[in-house]
């Protein structure tokens, strides 16, 4: 058996064990005691924060966030360095046939998506939603051009230079919120932003700061993603 071999079902055994052992601890099903429950909604109401993922996501476990944000920009950037554009830009207009009631629908739910992928990110901390989320939104839906049977539009209307540069400080900006956080409040990420009153646009501290930071930096780096794959997907053969 090869080293690896051995090392990967150690690997799998002690994330077996971890399973085993954390399924044994879980409470009965029905049962009212809920320990995750009992911590996070205490916490959600003394920093004015309704939506209670956004609560975990920005401020119990913001620097988990931060990591999972890194894994993400990790992944534009190992995407682009293994998928190096090509020399010519895919010419795609005209080849295929689109069904008009599928263009007037990609045309008239662009703005739409758009809207509210903003409307998700920047009302994270009050609704169901927040930075991940809408920040999805926002790319896929800036695809809808594509979809209308328009590559050449799309290529001419995302500004992925822009998009590079905005994933990049926005996970700069990230770091130095927590920086902050760490210099006023005495722990990395802490919360020092007034939280202002509850359901307030304008409220939660830092929560809604690092959900609109993770919806420019997910929303952008999923642009340069799939504007890679792209232009990759559509190369005519050689």
């Amino acid at each position: 058996m090869r080293t690896r071999d051995v090392v990967g079902a150690a690997g799998l055994a002690g994330v077996a064990a971890l399973f085993v052992a954390a399924f044994l601890r879980m409470p009965a099903a029905g049962t009212a005691g809920h320990v995750y429950r009992d911590l996070v909604l205490p916490m959600g109401f003394r920093e004015v924060t309704p939506n209670l993922v956004s609560s975990v996501n920005f401020d119990l476990r913001a620097l988990d966030t931060l990591g999972e944000e890194t894994i993400v920009a990790a992944a534009v950037v190992g995407t682009l360095a293994l998928l190096q554009p090509p020399k010519k830009e895919p010419k795609t207009d005209g080849t295929g046939y689109v069904l008009p009631a599928v263009k007037l629908a990609g045309f008239l739910l662009l703005p739409v998506s758009v809207l509210l992928g903003i409307d998700i990110v920047v009302h994270g901390h009050l609704t169901p939603g927040g930075g991940f989320q809408g920040g999805v939104v926002l790319a896929t839906g800036w695809h809808l051009l594509y979809l209308s049977g328009s590559y050449r539009a799309l290529a001419r209307l995302r500004p992925i230079d822009w998009c590079e540069y905005a994933e990049a400080t926005a996970t700069g900006l990230y770091v130095v919120t927590g920086l902050i956080g760490l210099g006023i409040g005495g722990s990395f990420l802490a919360n020092i932003l007034p939280l202002g009153e509850f359901g307030s646009l304008l409220s939660s501290g830092t929560v809604p700061v690092l959900s609109v930071l993770i919806g420019i930096e997910v929303a952008a780096g999923f642009v340069v993603l799939l504007s890679r794959f792209f232009v990759h997907g559509l190369e005519e053969p050689r």
